[in-house]
This record gives C-alpha cells, structure tokens and sequence, in this order.
C-alpha cells in the first residue's frame, strides 16, 4: 500500500499540474496551428506556435477586468477561483508512481466530490455577471454535468469494484499483472468521455460555444478569464492522470521507476484527449444527453455487472 508523500509535496503539486496543463495546452496550440496552416514549416514557427498560451496568458495579466450592471462579484469570483481549486483538491489523491500527498480509505469518492464542485464552480462563474450568455452557458454545464456525471461515476466505481476497495493505491495494487482496462474497456472509454466533459473541453465544449459569445466564460476579462480557462486544462490534466491509476496500473511497469511509468502514461492519455479533439465536432446537448442516458449508463452498468461477477466468483 502506497504511503501518504512528505509535506513538501503539498507544494510541489499545484507547481507540476501547472506545468503539465501548460505544455499540453502548448501542445494543443500546436496541432492547431499546423491542422489550420499545413504542417509546422521551420522549427521556429512551431516553436512560436507552442508558446503561444504563455503569451496569452501574460496579455491576460496585463488586461482590466470586466464590470457588469448588478453583478454578483463574490459568487463569480468564488465560482473562478473554485474551478482549479477543484483540480489542484482532486489530484490531492494522484498517486505519482505510487505515493499521493494523499491517500485516504475514500480516496475515489473524494475525487469524485471535487468533480462535483468544479460542476458548482463552473455554474457559479456563469451566473455572476448577471449577463444572459454567461448564463446561458453555466446552464448548460449543468445539463452536460448531468449527463455525464452518473455514467462517469459508475466508471470509476467499477475500478472500485475490481480492487474491493476505494483507496487508490489499493486499486493500484490490484492491477499487478493486469491492467483493468484489459477487462474494463467499456468503463475506461467512457471514463475518457467524461474527463473531457468535466474540463467542457474539445467535443464537449458546448458550455463555452460561439453560439452564446463565449458562454460562461463571456463576461470574464484579464485575470478571471486566465484563472478559469487554466482550470480549466488543470482538470483536463488531473482526470487524464487519474485514469492512470484507475486503468492503467499506475506506475506499474518494467525498467522504469514508478513515477516515470505514471508520467508516460499520463502524457500518452492526454495526447490522446487532445487529438480527440480534432476527430469528434462539438456535441449539442441534447444529443450528448441522448447518447449519454441511453448508451453510457447501460455500457457502465453492464461492465460493472460483469466485474461484480468475476469478484464473486474469485
């Protein structure tokens, strides 16, 4: 059973997800940029293309805030702030080879209640300008968290299921020899959906849509925007390293040090996630609903049924 990480790594956890979200979103930028021009010409437009979240986000430090009639400040504020506070709170239980800052008994159900409160954040940040697209789009990250939470639940809960446990390095452990995803390959999949649905990211980007002007993100401006969209890659980055320990066998593997096996198998599952992007259209809600409440809870509950039996029969 893995122990809990020294103190220090308290600290040292908000500092990698930072850098890992950055160079995905670098990486991300640069598939953009070369899927929209051709491929990458000379090294220095590529390299110009992969810093160019960095050069977003230092103009949005030096941009001014903005100000609508009769907002509700405190709760926008709370809701942006609360959106990587979620993420940074969720990958707490992040086993990095196989040691987490920390690893309670609940450890699974602790993951799944930070999920839930970027749901909250992210309705709060839409409903605290008081401005009807904003709005529009906090909303629909309600029906979208609707639809993707129980099945993405039931994912996570057969992982639980197979090891007996909800400890996460319990479930670690019990992947010694064979990975779940062997045998859970319904519930990984839909695990994968539903992590991008959390960080409404790529397909399931509706909440944050052209249509409504940038949705729950429209009024935000200068360092609220930066914050919620960098919590944004923070929870993208988070659910993509816990299907690590949850499917993937953690940092199982031969060779390499623990920690290393979780970093290339974090980074193999994110670049994955980001060329998702490119190969699924964004989803409308009511056909993301559709195929949620009539394909992915039956999938999941099949897939658990079938892992309760074999546990049973062990």
């Amino acid at each position: 059973m893995p122990d809990a990480a020294p103190l220090w790594a308290t600290v040292v956890l908000p500092v990698a997800l930072a850098v890992a979200a950055v160079v995905t979103a670098g990486f991300d930028a640069l598939l953009s940029g070369s899927a929209e021009r051709g491929s990458a010409r000379t090294v220095r437009e590529a390299g110009l293309r992969a810093v160019a979240p960095l050069r977003e986000a230092l103009r949005l430090l030096v941009q001014q805030p903005r100000r609508t009639t009769a907002a509700d400040r405190l709760l926008g504020r709370l809701g942006v702030v609360l959106v990587p506070l979620a993420a940074v709170l969720a990958g707490a239980v992040l086993p990095w080879g196989f040691r987490a800052v920390s690893d309670p008994s609940v450890g699974i159900v602790w993951f799944n209640a930070m999920e839930a409160l970027a749901w909250a954040a992210v309705w709060l940040a839409g409903w605290g300008p008081n401005s009807a697209l904003s709005l529009i789009g906090g909303y629909r990250f309600l029906a979208q968290g609707l639809a993707y939470e129980l099945p993405h639940m039931f994912a996570i809960t057969t992982a639980a299921l197979g090891a007996e446990s909800l400890r996460v390095g319990d479930v670690v452990a019990a992947q010694e020899g064979l990975w779940f995803v062997v045998w859970m390959p319904a519930a990984f999949v839909v695990y994968l959906l539903s992590a991008l649905a959390m960080a409404f990211w790529g397909p399931f980007e509706y909440p944050l849509s052209r249509d409504a002007a940038g949705g729950a993100a429209t009024e935000l401006a200068g360092v609220d925007r930066l914050v919620f969209l960098g919590g944004r890659w923070l929870l993208l980055v988070v659910t993509a390293g816990f299907s690590v320990p949850l499917f993937l066998g953690g940092g199982q593997g031969p060779l390499l040090p623990g920690w290393a096996w979780t970093l290339i198998k974090t980074a193999a599952v994110l670049m994955l996630l980001v060329a998702g992007r490119r190969a699924l259209p964004v989803l409308r809600m009511e056909r993301y609903m559709e195929v949620a409440w009539m394909v992915m809870v039956p999938l999941t509950l099949l897939q658990a049924l079938f892992v309760a039996v074999v546990v049973l029969n062990r």
